[in-house]
C-alpha cells in the first residue's frame, strides 16, 4: 500500500511566499528591516519581483509578514520553553531562562520589533505588529503571576516586560546570554517582594 504522507518540503519545493519569508526573515533581522531593499530579497529568495507585489502587494506587507512570523516563533518558543517546568513560579522565571537559551543562539542581534520599530515611523505595519506581540508578552506575564499567586499581577507583569526589554537589549549590547540569568534572579526579587492574593 502506498505511502500517503506527503514528501517533506525542500528548499527547491518551497513556494515564493515561503521563499521570500525565509530570506525577508533573515536579512530583515540581520540588517533591519529599512537597510535591506525588496531587490536583495528577491534575489535571495530566487523568485521573480513580480512574485513579491503577487503575493505581498509592498514591501510594507511582507514586513508585516516577517514581524507575524517572528510573533508565532517568539509564542511558540515562549511556551514550549516554560511547559518543561511544573508550577507556576517556574514557569515565570522559565520565561528568562528561555531568553538566555535564545540570546546564547549563533546570530541573536536582539529583538526584531524593537530593531523594526527603531528604524520605522510611528503607525503601519511595524507599530501595528509590535503592539499586538507586546500585548502578547503583557498578557502571558499576568497570567502567570496570577497562577502564582500574586495580588497585583498587572502590576507585575508590567515590571517585568520592562525587565525582559531590557534583557533583550543588554544581551544584544554586551553579547552575552548572562543578562537573561542576570534577568531571572532580579525578575525572582520582583516575585518574592509581591503582595500575595488573599486565598
Amino acid at each position: 500500500m502506498a505511502s500517503t504522507t506527503a514528501a517533506p518540503r525542500t528548499p527547491d519545493r518551497l513556494s515564493a511566499r515561503e521563499r521570500l519569508l525565509a530570506a525577508a526573515d533573515e536579512l530583515f533581522y540581520e540588517e533591519g528591516v529599512h537597510t535591506v531593499g525588496i531587490d536583495r530579497i528577491i534575489e535571495r529568495a530566487g523568485v521573480a519581483k513580480a512574485s513579491l507585489y503577487n503575493t505581498f502587494g509592498s514591501k510594507d506587507e511582507l514586513i508585516r509578514a516577517y514581524l507575524e512570523g517572528r510573533h508565532k516563533a517568539r509564542q511558540d518558543r515562549i511556551t514550549r520553553f516554560i511547559s518543561r517546568y511544573d508550577t507556576p513560579r517556574e514557569r515565570l522565571l522559565g520565561v528568562f531562562d528561555g531568553l538566555a537559551a535564545f540570546a546564547a543562539e549563533p546570530g541573536y542581534r536582539g529583538c526584531a520589533f524593537m530593531n523594526a520599530s527603531a528604524e520605522s515611523l510611528p503607525g503601519g505595519p511595524v507599530e501595528e505588529v509590535s503592539d499586538e506581540s507586546r500585548a502578547w508578552g503583557r498578557a502571558l506575564f499576568t497570567e502567570l503571576a496570577q497562577a502564582a499567586g500574586v495580588a497585583d499581577a498587572a502590576g507585575l507583569a508590567a515590571q517585568l516586560l520592562l525587565l525582559y526589554d531590557g534583557a533583550m537589549v543588554g544581551a544584544r549590547m554586551d553579547r552575552t546570554a548572562a543578562t537573561g540569568l542576570a534577568a531571572r534572579a532580579i525578575a525572582e526579587t520582583l516575585l518574592d517582594a509581591a503582595p500575595k492574593a488573599q486565598s
